[in-house]
């Protein structure tokens, strides 16, 4: 009997594996062209070393080095003094993608889902044939192990090239070298400003850093304070979904529903596991294992009846106000700066926090776009701004009430740059090359939030700054004219030289204690300037109106 067409396709079908498909797909890692290529493989690994340094309460110092090898080709070297990698691990860490320690874990880091430092490995084989060198050291009297390692695309295992123990004058630390075809230029999206930008929210790292050009960058670290340690915490049961919840039921070690709720998740205790249950018409010792996608999908609806606490806030860490300020000013020189860190919120169970800071003045252009940082977890975004939801925060607040130039739904133009960042135990990236935030509406809330509660510091600072302005033009206006007031008064008083000189002693004398109570009152040039009431009395109908909105938000957000 002939095979059908049916039989003829079968034939043809077969399992894709992991490393194979973004084999073929490498654009969805970030790797689209040979400029991002370059940008997106210092990215991964910085952002491990950095991660590593963090948790093991090391003050980071991190080397990059770029070496350009001719015919678009270039090593990329990084090393760090973090607390290294023990030897089974790393062909593991560096040559099988989707392997890592951060994916089934509820709390602040830099990586999500293991992808990426291997997935740099693999563009370096697919685009060199070249292996990754790695070298790592966990202990200083012990020697540091030696790898050479290719990625079997087909069955997304690490073949190691060569192993070797040897010696590295070096402590503890891990150092990778990966040749890759790619092309440097320096630019808002290059890794130079990745580098810049990291510096800035990262103000407690030193980064070294070597052009292809053989040009040396330090950034130095502002201070030696190190970040707290985000603690890990289990998922609340308003994040959950179905096909999670079916999944946790059914792998539970616990044997009643009650007992399950209270240990799979954060903030329910027996009063609250009780009242679930109850809601959703389920006996609390009911058996998890043993419960129907029916009673399961009451359990859901029970959830969502009941009242539950939001869940803990230090699984995320935020930079903090003061940090993000030393930061901004270690890399930006601008006359104003100032920055807030909004409460915890949540969207879908999952804690965050939304920071924002602002940098007026200096040596910025002021006829251009204000310079927009986006971060998350640390990390700068600098790829697809226009789908991200931070861009659309900024361009949908009303910067003009803050003395900022803006068309309607734009970014607002002056001598300014702005940061924006989002810390949260899984950030909602639009795609696995993580550029940019998805636009959930709790975020986007507290975005607005913060960016209106910055900008307010800035509007008062602007508007004090103009009226400084004005007065010191009057005030040159009346200089000017002084003499020739107190030459026309001698004439038409029939006065000598010595009282027309005491004359206009006199007027500079009213002049200057004037003026002495407009500065010591009015603008201190030197310090940051709070918002204060005067700023609600300054100003055109459409910043009244955008006071009211920011008071209704914020009523709204504590209600919530």
């Amino acid at each position: 009997m002939a095979g059908t067409k049916a039989d003829e396709l079968a034939k043809k079908q077969r399992e894709i594996g992991v490393a194979e498909f973004f084999a073929r797909n490498r654009h969805l890692l970030g790797f689209d062209n040979k400029r991002k290529a370059l940008m997106t493989t210092i990215k991964e690994a910085v952002d491990n070393s950095l991660d590593a340094c963090d948790e093991s309460d090391i003050l980071p110092e991190i080397k990059v080095e770029v070496i350009d090898m001719g015919n678009d080709r270039f090593r990329v070297i990084i090393e760090d003094n973090g607390p290294g990698i023990v030897k089974k691990q790393i062909p593991n860490i560096f040559a099988k993608l989707l392997y890592g320690s951060k994916f089934h874990t509820l709390k602040m880091s830099r990586g999500q889902q293991g992808i990426g430092i291997s997935a740099s490995v693999m563009y370096a084989q697919l685009t060199t044939g070249r292996p990754a060198k790695i070298k790592s050291k966990i202990d200083p009297a012990r020697p540091a192990h030696y790898y050479e390692l290719h990625i079997n695309t087909k069955t997304n295992q690490p073949e190691i090239l060569k192993e070797e123990p040897i010696e590295w004058l070096k402590e503890t630390g891990t150092r990778v070298e990966l040749d890759i075809e790619a092309s440097y230029q320096k630019g808002n999206q290059s890794i130079d400003s990745y580098l810049k930008q990291t510096a800035i929210v990262n103000p407690h790292a030193t980064i070294i850093y070597t052009n292809p050009k053989a040009e040396q960058i330090i950034f130095a670290r502002a201070t030696d304070k190190l970040p707290a340690n985000p603690k890990e915490i289990k998922p609340h049961p308003y994040g959950v979904e179905l096909g999670v919840m079916m999944k946790l039921l059914k792998y539970t070690e616990y044997r009643t529903l009650q007992a399950f709720l209270m240990n799979e998740f954060s903030r329910v205790g027996s009063g609250a596991a009780k009242q679930i249950c109850e809601n959703a018409k389920l006996l609390p010792n009911t058996k998890p294992k043993k419960m129907n996608q029916e009673m399961i999908e009451h359990l859901m609806m029970g959830i969502k009846q009941t009242r539950i606490m939001t869940p803990p806030t230090d699984c995320v860490v935020p930079i903090g106000e003061q940090e993000l300020e030393k930061g901004l000013k270690k890399e930006v020189n601008a006359e104003f700066y100032a920055s807030v860190t909004r409460p915890p919120a949540v969207y879908r169970g999952n804690p965050f926090i939304i920071e924002a800071a602002i940098a007026y003045g200096g040596d910025q252009p002021k006829d251009q776009l204000i310079r927009l940082m986006r971060f998350a977890n640390k990390v700068p975004l600098l790829f697809q701004q226009g789908a991200c939801g931070v861009t659309r925060s900024v361009s949908k607040t009303s910067w003009r009430a803050y003395g900022l130039s803006q068309s309607n739904g734009t970014l607002p133009v002056g001598p300014c740059t702005l940061i924006v960042h989002i810390a949260s135990v899984w950030v909602p990236y639009t795609s696995e090359s993580k550029e940019a935030v998805a636009q959930y509406p709790e975020i986007l809330k507290e975005m607005r939030l913060a960016l209106q509660e910055v900008g307010r510091k800035l509007g008062s600072y602007v508007n004090k700054k103009k009226r400084v302005g004005f007065e010191l033009q009057k005030r040159s206006y009346i200089e000017k004219y002084i003499p020739h007031v107190a030459e026309a008064l001698k004439e038409l008083l029939k006065l000598n030289k010595a009282d027309e000189m005491e004359i206009e002693k006199k007027l500079r004398d009213v002049l200057e204690k004037h003026r002495g109570k407009i500065e010591k009152v009015d603008f201190d040039p030197t310090k940051n300037v709070e918002f204060d009431e005067e700023f609600a009395k300054i100003g055109k109908q459409e910043k009244q109106k955008t006071l009211t909105e920011e008071v209704d938000d914020e009523k709204t957000n504590k209600s919530a």
